[in-house]
């Protein structure tokens, strides 16, 4: 995502994003694939092209999950160097979960009281309790488990011919991840009881997986960001979407709208994730983003202090080494 500051506030002039399932196969070698690594490298060699054209003042490019599990992640960070020229810092599950909420809190709905953001990603599930404040939220706890769409797809072997078959395996995928929520969900239960008592829960999610449930449920003919970032889902309507999908056949999948082929093997995973934290978080609403990351850390960027702040003559760059979602330059 390349962008042009505007106070304290940015415009996208480019923006590039592909699927590239880094971690694909990590969950049973504990390291990254060539062919994964491949794509990934040619999807960056764009992403350094844009760089260059764009003739980029100030850029942060960073790799997650993926990265940090995979025992050649720091061979694969050296490689891209060399080949791309782009320098992927490696971040912690800490700072993932913040650039996330910088980037996207200012969707939430406006309340009293916590309030939970969280971020489906291909190898991880980062959430956050924050609490509003009249600038950046405070975060009052987090947690980052290793379940994403690829890692949980990948650790339940393949979808089975039955629809039962299909369903036994998502429950089975609904059990991990709420397992390994458990001891975030004791850490929290003051804050959820006390807000559910007073207020109405808030929620909001970004990435692919609530992205596209959104436009299921809004059954638009193709994905439009403008129709879905901001949105406000009814809590229902996602499950039921979850539901129905975690039962299709991934051929059926793949001839839903907003869906397709990219996705079609991914989505039940991120239907399991979504269930086990409206479980954990159980709100009437959710809000969707299409934002996290990146503008998180363009807004860094913007934010910081020095000599090195850009002004808004100047571009700056934010990209994530490992991206899940597709989308559109903005």
């Amino acid at each position: 995502m390349i962008a042009r500051p505007s106070g304290e506030n940015f415009t996208v002039i480019d923006a590039f994003s592909r699927v590239v399932r880094l971690g694909e196969g990590l969950a049973q070698s504990g390291r990254l694939s060539d062919e994964a690594m491949d794509r990934t490298l040619a999807a960056l060699r764009v992403c350094a092209d844009k760089l260059m054209r764009r003739n980029v003042y100030l850029a942060r490019s960073v790799a997650t999950e993926a990265c940090r599990r995979a025992e050649n992640g720091p061979e694969f960070i050296e490689r891209v160097r060399e080949e791309t020229g782009i320098a992927l810092d490696i971040i912690s599950a800490r700072e993932e979960a913040r650039l996330a909420v910088l980037g996207c809190h200012v969707l939430l709905e406006a309340g009293l009281g916590p309030a939970m953001i969280f971020d489906i990603g291909g190898g991880s599930t980062e959430l956050v309790l924050i609490e509003s404040t009249g600038t950046v939220p405070r975060i009052l706890d987090w947690q980052s488990v290793p379940w994403g769409v690829v890692s949980l797809s990948e650790s339940c072997g393949p979808e089975g011919v039955s629809e039962a078959d299909r369903l036994n395996r998502y429950r089975h995928m609904h059990g991990l991840v709420t397992e390994s929520f458990a001891g975030f969900s004791d850490r929290i239960s003051g804050a959820r009881k006390s807000v559910a008592s007073s207020g109405e829960l808030r929620l909001l999610g970004t990435s692919g997986t609530v992205t596209t449930l959104a436009s299921l449920h809004l059954q638009l003919p193709q994905y439009d960001r403008r129709m879905v970032d901001g949105l406000i889902v009814p809590a229902e309507s996602m499950r039921e979407i979850s539901t129905r999908l975690s039962t299709m056949a991934v051929e059926d999948r793949r001839e839903l709208n907003c869906i397709g082929r990219e996705r079609a093997d991914l989505v039940v995973a991120g239907c399991a994730i979504l269930e086990a934290i409206l479980d954990l978080w159980p709100a009437a609403r959710l809000g969707v983003a299409d934002r996290g990351i990146r503008e998180g850390i363009l807004r860094s960027l913007i934010a910081s202090n020095g000599h090195g702040s850009p002004h808004a003559g100047q571009v700056i760059a934010a990209s994530e080494g490992n991206v899940q979602q597709v989308e559109t330059g903005r």
